[in-house]
């Protein structure tokens, strides 16, 4: 395809629709809609693309809590050396439209900064006006956009195709996979070929969900078997893995807000919810009943084994702990009151200012703890037993940590 003579009618149908002359107007109709929705954001076509990056805390942050990256592999390696070949790059955004990561030709990536498509830059079409990214996403469709139908003109220079990533749990969009290169590198495969890769990483999130159905249910059978009357686990997004005094269930809308207690469920009425690991354990109130106090037992005896488990009404779970998340429970089990991020920024970081990477963290530890660990101070909530487990020499609690609060505690007997 000689891109020259396939921009032509673009920039014809650009200025015609500039000027209101209808006549003359060719654009394709995604790309005519795309424009209706850009001039409606108020975006101007003269703009820059630039736009204020996330700082790598929050880009981090983001990584870690999307399944897109436990597809990287799929999606990076799958095109990375394609498009290097084919003088582009790879860009995999979030579902806001933010670059988390890109790969491929070094020379491009090089003309990618001059237009800000880099890690942590926003390529939504309110932004950035008509692209593939942000088209993709405000369409929920793969897109091809070339040269002259780029809305913003200092994109004309380029050519982009993306697709979609939705996540088969749940159906929300989780992000885009897209290729991009200068003018001269469009192919009419291109288009089809992200496609394919972003189909192929939502059957790898299919089956890794699978997977993690069945770990589930390995933890929650014993406990369904110990419970009389109606009960089942479900994972996060309400797909069920074990039920027991009850038939077989579909898929249960979850509120976004669930927390243990008690809880009304339209599907179930009243239910007693408790946490899993990757999970809950929904069990169906015949009346009103309250559990026993909770206890939460954080076992730092053994540096390669750090867990935490909590005893609740129906039994007792264990979580296997990462040296952060360790430390983090470590000075909230000191600090019974409860700290602020910025105080656990200082107990673990020794650097008060590191509040995203705190509260990012926090997040990921609620996912397991949220009926114990309250916020607004973070704290171990209030009526609930506290047990930390020592090593047998004090000298060894959290050896490799250089977390303030773990230092101070090592180096006090």
């Amino acid at each position: 395809m000689d891109p020259d003579r396939a921009a032509r009618p673009l920039r014809r149908g650009r200025e015609a629709r500039a000027t209101g002359d209808r006549t003359q107007a060719s654009l394709r109709a995604e790309i005519g809609a795309s424009w209706k929705r850009v001039l409606r954001s108020g975006v101007d076509p003269e703009q820059s693309t630039e736009s204020v990056l996330l700082q790598p805390d929050e880009i981090e942050h983001r990584r870690r809590s999307t399944a897109l990256g436990e597809v990287m592999p799929v999606l990076g390696e799958g095109l990375a050396s394609l498009a290097d070949a084919a003088q582009q790059i790879v860009v995999i955004t979030d579902a806001e439209g933010r670059v988390l990561w890109r790969q491929g030709n070094p020379g491009v990536l090089r003309r990618a900064d001059d237009i800000c498509l880099e890690e942590g830059a926003a390529w939504s079409e309110t932004t950035t006006g008509t692209n593939a990214i942000g088209t993709a996403l405000a369409s929920r469709a793969a897109v091809q956009v070339h040269a002259s139908e780029h809305f913003v003109r200092t994109l004309q220079n380029w050519t982009c195709a993306a697709a979609p990533v939705r996540d088969p749990r749940d159906g929300r969009i989780l992000g885009v996979v897209d290729i991009s290169g200068p003018v001269s590198t469009v192919h009419p495969m291109t288009l089809a070929l992200v496609g394919s890769v972003a189909r192929l990483a939502e059957s790898e999130i299919r089956t890794g969900h699978l997977v993690a159905i069945d770990r589930l249910r390995s933890v929650a059978t014993p406990l369904l078997a110990r419970l009389g009357g109606r009960a089942l686990a479900v994972d996060v997004h309400g797909w069920p893995a074990a039920v027991i005094g009850m038939p077989p269930v579909d898929r249960l809308p979850l509120p976004k807000s669930l927390r243990p207690g008690r809880t009304w469920l339209p599907s179930l009425g009243m239910c007693r919810v408790e946490p899993l690991p990757g999970g809950w354990l929904l069990q169906v109130a015949d009346g009103p009943s309250d559990g026993p106090p909770r206890r939460v037992v954080l076992d730092l005896s053994r540096p390669q084994r750090l867990a935490v488990s909590v005893v609740g009404p129906v039994g007792t779970w264990t979580q296997r702990l990462s040296p952060r998340h360790a430390e983090l429970l470590y000075a909230l089990a000191l600090h019974r009151e409860g700290r602020t991020a910025s105080e656990l920024a200082e107990d673990v970081f020794g650097d008060p200012t590191r509040t995203v990477t705190v509260r990012a963290e926090i997040s990921r530890i609620r996912r397991h703890l949220a009926e114990v660990l309250t916020h607004r101070p973070y704290r171990l909530g209030e009526g609930v037993e506290v047990e930390v487990i020592h090593p047998e020499h004090p000298g060894d609690l959290l050896p490799r940590s250089t977390a303030p609060v773990v230092v101070r505690a090592r180096t006090a007997v």
